[in-house]
């Protein structure tokens, strides 16, 4: 076992090939996505949690009402990445998102990281969401007469960083999680075309919503809550002030996840070389305005401090007494965090499916249902663990977890980038990203830069799941593949 084996690559050409030659296969994924489809699977993952649940806390914790300052650095961060994505999408147009990537620039050692990164990045996004998800529909069953009690409604324990300490909150589980969970998990199963379909729907829901909410919200800014813009720093880092703005950006940027997953689908595209940088950059632009807007006027009709709450944007609704789009609000949230779940999901399966036909986890991982051409195991699995987190985490810790992964990703996808055009200048792309190699330097940086706002906490459990992962893969995964090698 050689250093070099560790950093063994896989030539653009052979992905290249594998891609073209992957449908002529007995069982393969399906083709039917087209760059509309695309483009509302990266809407349905970006527009979730992040604009529902997290624009209140950051604004609230971090930024005031420069959460939207934030949220413009955080698009500044993922549109280098993004960029960086679609060259590598239109390269390698196969299922695996930043993994694939990683083992054609990087090697397989890097390549595991980052596929172990993912791992945490996906499922813990989609158990984020789901948690979030249960705020939201506890409330709409409430307000109609129904009440779920409030043990089953969350986690056994929670973080409080005020101590540093693990809380007990005497509850058992986060049961309506639990259940969001199982039912994505059951609509991927039914075939992509299917999930395509659901996703496109309520993606159409929660986007009319929030242009209703913002249209609305005009009528009723107050000045006098944008003063100050940016709140004083308290005296502690990542506390309001222009370090408020960088820590609002690092946490608001768990909402970019989205774009991600439109590369993981490109087993499933049509036209993946063509459509994949579609989607990836019209889902990215569409939803930093929505999300820079919908910030706007929520800072705009409540004061930033009354939003540390599970639904900032019901309470902005109830500021502006509009109680009949109350119900929309929470329908619309409960719709978009629902599409989030799904699409995330979807992204953890196909993040299997790849490691597994690379050999680095087990080969069930990369089974397909001949019926409906889905990787079933890689999706039972997944929704599995995803019922686990939702059920048991609280959503900060899960949050913040996704956050720095997927900073993490987009690090490793830009260095991909900046390396391949040194190392392979003459490969097809069908896509380049524009001026040399500063978008990925940019990248790097910009992303680096968001990391560097987040907690030590985060940081070490970061840490300390890396760890975890290096010792699977040293004492199981590399054995596999070496083994293959040799023979």
């Amino acid at each position: 076992m050689t250093f070099a084996r560790l950093l063994q690559k896989k030539s653009i050409d052979s992905l290249q090939e594998e891609a073209l030659s992957a449908d002529g296969k007995e069982v393969s994924l399906k083709r039917t996505l087209g760059p509309v489809e695309l483009t509302a699977i990266g809407v349905g993952a970006i527009v979730g949690a992040g604009i529902f649940i997290l624009t209140g806390h950051a604004a609230a914790s971090y930024a005031g009402p420069a959460i939207v300052l934030s949220f413009l650095l955080a698009f500044v961060a993922c549109g280098f990445a993004g960029l960086c994505y679609a060259e590598l999408a239109s390269m390698i147009p196969i299922s695996g998102s930043a993994y694939v990537y990683a083992y054609a620039a990087l090697g397989e050692l890097i390549a595991w990281i980052i596929g172990w990164d993912l791992i945490l990045e996906y499922f813990l996004g989609a158990s984020t969401v789901a948690i979030g998800w249960s705020g939201y529909v506890v409330s709409f069953l409430s307000d109609i007469g129904i009440h779920i009690p409030k043990y089953l409604c969350g986690p056994p324990f929670t973080y409080d960083p005020a101590i540093h300490k693990w809380v007990v909150t005497g509850d058992t589980l986060n049961v309506p999680a639990l259940f969001i969970i199982t039912a994505m998990s059951l609509v991927l199963l039914a075939g992509i075309r299917f999930s395509s379909w659901v996703n496109a729907l309520i993606v159409i829901i929660k986007v009319s919503i929030l242009l209703i909410f913002i249209a609305a919200g005009a009528f009723f800014i107050n000045p006098s809550y944008l003063s100050p813009f940016i709140p004083p720093n308290t005296g502690e880092f990542g506390s309001f002030g222009w370090s408020g703005i960088l820590r609002g950006a690092g946490v608001g940027f768990f909402a970019y996840i989205g774009f991600d997953t439109v590369s993981t689908a490109a087993s499933e595209a049509r036209n993946p070389q063509r459509d994949l940088p579609i989607g990836i950059l019209c889902s990215l632009i569409i939803c930093t305005v929505l999300y820079m807007s919908v910030s706007l006027v929520l800072t705009s009709v409540v004061h930033y401090t009354d939003l540390q709450v599970p639904a900032p944007i019901a309470v902005a609704v109830d500021a502006m007494k509009l109680n009949f789009l109350s119900p929309f609000v929470k329908i619309g949230a409960i719709a978009g965090l629902s599409s989030v779940i799904l699409v995330l999901l979807m992204g953890q399966s196909r993040i299997f499916y790849s490691m597994s036909r690379d050999l680095l986890i087990p080969k069930a991982f990369s089974k397909v249902n001949r019926r409906f051409k889905t990787p079933h195991v890689a999706t039972i699995v997944t929704g599995v663990f995803g019922c686990v987190a939702s059920s048991l985490l609280p959503i900060q810790i899960a949050g913040e977890m996704v956050s720095i992964g997927t900073l993490l990703a987009f690090v490793i996808v830009c260095a991909g980038v900046l390396i391949l055009r040194f190392t392979q200048p003459q490969a097809r792309r069908t896509f380049r990203a524009p001026g040399g190699i500063v978008v990925p330097i940019g990248g790097i940086v910009f992303c680096l830069y968001l990391m560097s706002g987040l907690p030590f906490d985060t940081w070490m459990r970061l840490i300390v799941w890396l760890i975890i992962g290096l010792v699977i893969y040293f004492t199981y995964s590399i054995k596999r593949t070496w083994r293959t090698a040799l023979q």
